[in-house]
């Protein structure tokens, strides 16, 4: 399933991929740049300033929580579009939470 969404979807420069990975604890967002193969960016449940504001990283309000967080270091680093791929996940609760919370940051995804 993974590999047939990546083979429509692919990051650059101007446009990183925000690739996702979902635990049953914990979710993992990467914005990639496939061209030059480079994270530039990584948030997770796991990070230290997100355990601050929410121990739990399983469930739709630490997606929420970790959608704000990640809009909020994606404008930082001047970064306002990127392509979002779900990683084969169904679009769908912690999935869809973690979309709709960057697009309510202000990250055209």
């Amino acid at each position: 399933r993974h590999r047939r969404v990546r083979k429509k979807i692919a990051g650059n420069k101007e446009t990183l991929r925000l690739s996702v990975h979902r635990s049953h604890l914990n979710l993992y967002t990467q914005l990639i740049n496939d061209v030059e193969n480079i994270t530039v960016l990584s948030v997770s449940t796991r990070d230290k300033k997100f355990k601050e504001k929410s121990p739990q990283g399983g469930n739709i309000k630490a997606a929420k929580l970790l959608g704000q967080i990640l809009a909020e270091k994606a404008k930082l680093k001047g970064i306002n579009k990127v392509v979002f791929d779900r990683g084969g996940y169904i679009y769908h609760g912690r999935i869809k939470a973690l979309a709709e919370s960057i697009r309510a940051g202000g990250i055209n995804c």
